[in-house]
């Protein structure tokens, strides 16, 4: 590898560069978005459980404990459990957006590396072409084919780096984007949800009123 290295050129090693970078902001995504993934209905239905006997303590205590962006928008909620529902769907809304540039961080770093490298092979492309026809303009027009050959070869091994740190970049970009979508749509999923559990519960009162028969009702 250091041997294709050397034989390409300088803008080899921006492109080697561009493969270590794009390396490292996959692996801490990935292992970031493993992290924040939890199962959510599940979660949802322990929290309704707990939401229905009105033990906010211990629903803020488990969504507080549990990682991730889907509890963290859930605890907002459940801190300001009193609030009315408009309300609530605000509280929700501003915390999932606050959690989206954490979802989205280093994402934009992928893309460009999958833009700028194979543009640093299509120059390394440029100047091997330029080398090639430097030398058989030096030489009067004439050159040998190991000569031109030097520059084709330099041009070859820059576009084919080019293209080989692009193509899993980009797929990696993708691959990412599509679970930072599917953890917006949790998020979204479940502030819907704890909204409706905080304000369609119903009370559970120790007090029982009865009603009067309907005789003395007319009575009085």
């Amino acid at each position: 590898m250091i041997d294709y290295i050397q034989k390409g050129g300088l803008l080899m090693w921006p492109i080697l560069a561009c493969s270590v970078i794009a390396i490292a902001v996959f692996a801490e995504r990935l292992l970031y978005l493993h992290r924040a993934s939890i199962h959510v209905g599940e979660f949802l239905q322990g929290l309704s459980n707990l939401l229905q006997r009105r033990n906010f303590a211990e629903a803020l205590h488990e969504s507080a404990g549990t990682p991730g962006p889907v509890a963290r928008v859930i605890h907002a909620a459940i801190i300001r459990h009193d609030a009315p529902r408009a309300e609530l769907r605000e509280i929700v809304q501003e915390a999932g957006q606050l959690e989206v540039p954490k979802l989205e961080r280093f994402l934009g770093v992928l893309a460009a590396l999958a833009y700028v490298a194979p543009l640093l092979g299509l120059l390394g492309t440029v100047t091997g072409m330029i080398d090639a026809f430097g030398t058989l303009s030096a030489n009067g027009g004439y050159a040998t084919v190991t000569e031109l050959s030097n520059g084709v070869y330099k041009s070859l091994l820059t576009t084919a780096a080019g293209l080989v740190v692009a193509t899993p970049t980009f797929i990696a970009y993708s691959y990412l984007s599509s679970r930072v979508n599917s953890l917006m749509h949790e998020m979204e999923r479940a502030g819907i949800e704890v909204v409706h559990m905080l304000c369609d519960r119903e009370p559970k009162g120790d007090i029982i009123t009865f009603q009067a028969p309907a005789a003395e009702q007319e009575a009085r």
